[in-house]
């Protein structure tokens, strides 16, 4: 919050100088103070805010390079003449307690190319591959390990929220 609030001082003053970003932290450390005390926030919160950011970029980063992956075997698969394409129905179960990540997986799922996520009821997923050899280790991917690192690390202590 206090990034924010200081980053909104110099955005509404329309230029930045050592006179206004000075008078922007105190101004940013008071409203910092203020919302701290009256609206049950903390440093602990806003540490957690910046690292679960971190740690979202860096999942953004596994999804776009599993796309990438996911393309490239598609193609591969597409254009092989000797290979049969055998499409597969996968079943599984993830223990993600945050229904919010239990989306974010099975958005990812059906983001990467090739797999596609057709229920996503409680904890279980049923997922249409592409092919059998998209299918292996879908439970126990990179995905799933990111998204519970994510869910262990990144709750706040006094009320559990994510963000």
């Amino acid at each position: 919050m206090f990034m924010l609030f200081f980053v909104l001082w110099v955005i509404f003053n329309g230029r930045i100088s050592a006179e206004i970003a000075a008078i922007g932290v105190v101004i940013a450390v008071l409203l910092f103070c203020f919302i701290c005390k009256f609206m049950d926030y903390s440093l602990k919160k806003e540490f957690n805010l910046y690292r679960n950011i971190l740690r979202g970029a860096s999942y953004l980063l596994l999804l776009l390079a599993e796309i990438i992956k996911a393309n490239y075997s598609v193609i591969c698969l597409i254009l092989s003449p000797k290979y049969e394409i055998e499409p597969k129905l996968v079943k599984f179960r993830v223990d993600l307690k945050s229904d919010t990540l239990r989306a974010v997986l099975a958005d990812s799922i059906t983001l990467t190319p090739g797999t596609i996520t057709v229920t996503l009821e409680g904890d279980e997923y049923l997922v249409h591959c592409l092919d059998k050899d998209l299918a292996e280790g879908m439970s126990d991917s990179e995905f799933v390990r990111r998204l519970k690192e994510f869910e262990r690390g990144g709750k706040g202590e006094e009320d559990g929220t994510i963000l």
